[in-house]
């Protein structure tokens, strides 16, 4: 069975703890603190492998977990750092947050790697909190928590083109009479179970890549079938070659199952149909010639524009092939050759750190300010370096996104008030 869908839970390693430990020499009465800094726990890292096109390698495991960190040792000595969790995927597949469904990565195009889950900073020894009035401190500081998540990853596939159309059209055919793809092929009664791929390489043209997208049905953006498992596959298609039964074999009209599978792309994602289309009226060879100008004729008539061109074919015997397929190449020089990315939407590395965790504001007469203070603060702070432009704009985005403006705003603060946050003071500015 073809896997391009899998849910599982990830896991990035805790941080090391930082050890106390004290210098214990012979002839250094003194030493003070030496406890080393706990080791940095595993990221988890996604990475294409070329070698593969399934997700398979994730239907029977559910969870996945990178190395934790390793306790700091006495002598100044430092913990090692876990290994990282390396998840290998296909070319296409998308990493979704399960909860909400945003993009996380879209390992495609010359996006061939990147850092899921970063794991656990570790934690600093005593060695790092000795005082002129404290020499001796039994404190050091414990490594960051494990980030936990579930995602689900969906592979989408990458190829120039797109087959649609209803089950028995013709699609598989079609893509063996054109390319080296070897489909299963017969009378199936409702759709083939697996997406193709076929690389096209047209006499005089440019080569592509084409899919055979499984068969479609009425009611498939809703799920029907197998629908949402299929139409996940036609989002990076440039082109779509849509392919009708034009001799009405099994009963039905030409015309009216092209206008039902433009509406589930449609439901499916109305950008769909912003991409051009051709449409290839297939098996003709089992139709008079009279039969056949006045079916093309009918669908030209409704369906043809700078968009839609209509082409008569017979996937059967290789007729009408050749001028359809010249064309979809010309086609694909004259759109933008990269590849579709979808844009991330959702960072665990911010989201998380400070999921269901309480925060207050209040105001403080004697410093004249504005206090927020609180777990989600506190750990926040920690994993944020203010000091740095990119840590800086994060902290903003946090205080508008987790709620604090609007606090401060419920509780009167006024453009130039002075917000306090753990040591921190700011100047308050209203967008």
């Amino acid at each position: 069975m073809f896997a391009d869908y899998a849910k599982i839970i990830i896991r990035s390693g805790k941080g090391g703890d930082g050890h106390v430990s004290f210098r214990r020499e012979k002839y250094v009465p003194d030493g003070g603190p030496d406890g080393g800094d706990g080791g940095n726990g595993g990221d988890v890292i996604a990475v294409v492998d070329k070698g593969m096109n399934t997700l398979a390698d994730y239907r029977h495991k559910r969870k996945f977990s990178a190395q934790d960190g390793e306790e700091g040792k006495k002598r100044r000595c430092h913990g090692a750092d876990g290994e990282d969790l390396i998840l290998k995927v296909p070319n296409g597949t998308l990493f979704r947050d399960a909860a909400s469904g945003k993009v996380i990565a879209d390992l495609s195009g010359n996006s061939a790697r990147c850092v899921i889950l970063t794991g656990g900073r570790g934690g600093k020894g005593n060695q790092h909190y000795a005082t002129p009035t404290m020499q001796a401190p039994r404190y050091a500081q414990p490594g960051q928590p494990a980030k936990e998540l579930e995602v689900v990853l969906e592979l989408k596939l990458i190829a120039d083109v797109g087959l649609v159309g209803f089950p028995n059209a013709g699609k598989s055919t079609f893509l063996s009479m054109v390319t080296n793809a070897k489909p299963k092929i017969a009378n199936y009664p409702f759709t083939t179970l697996s997406p193709n791929l076929g690389v096209v390489d047209p006499d005089g043209a440019s080569g592509f890549v084409i899919a055979d997208i499984p068969g479609l049905i009425e009611g498939a953006s809703e799920g029907a079938g197998l629908g949402h498992q299929f139409l996940r596959h036609i989002e990076r298609n440039r082109v779509f070659i849509h392919i009708v039964d034009a001799a009405g074999t099994e009963g039905r009209d030409p015309a009216e199952d092209i206008e039902l599978i433009n509406a589930e792309l449609a439901k499916y994602d109305p950008a769909l149909l912003e991409k051009p289309q051709v449409i290839a009226a297939n098996k003709i060879d089992l139709l008079s010639e009279e039969d056949r100008q006045e079916m093309i004729g009918k669908l030209k008539d409704r369906f043809e524009n700078e968009q839609t061109k209509v082409y008569p074919i017979s996937a059967a015997t290789g007729e009408g092939i050749r001028q359809l397929l010249y064309h979809v190449s010309v086609l694909l020089d004259s759109l933008p050759k990269e590849t579709i990315i979808f844009d991330q939407e959702y960072d665990p590395d911010t989201e998380l750190i400070t999921e269901n965790l309480p925060y207050t504001v209040s105001y403080d007469h004697k410093q004249k300010a504005y206090i927020v203070e609180g777990p989600k603060i506190e750990k926040m702070l920690g994993y944020t370096n203010l000091e740095s432009e990119k840590g800086f704009a994060f902290f903003q985005k946090f205080i508008k996104e987790s709620g604090v403006a609007d606090d401060l705003e419920a509780a009167g603060i006024q453009d130039g008030d002075t917000v306090n946050i753990y040591g921190w003071s700011f100047e308050y500015l209203k967008e």
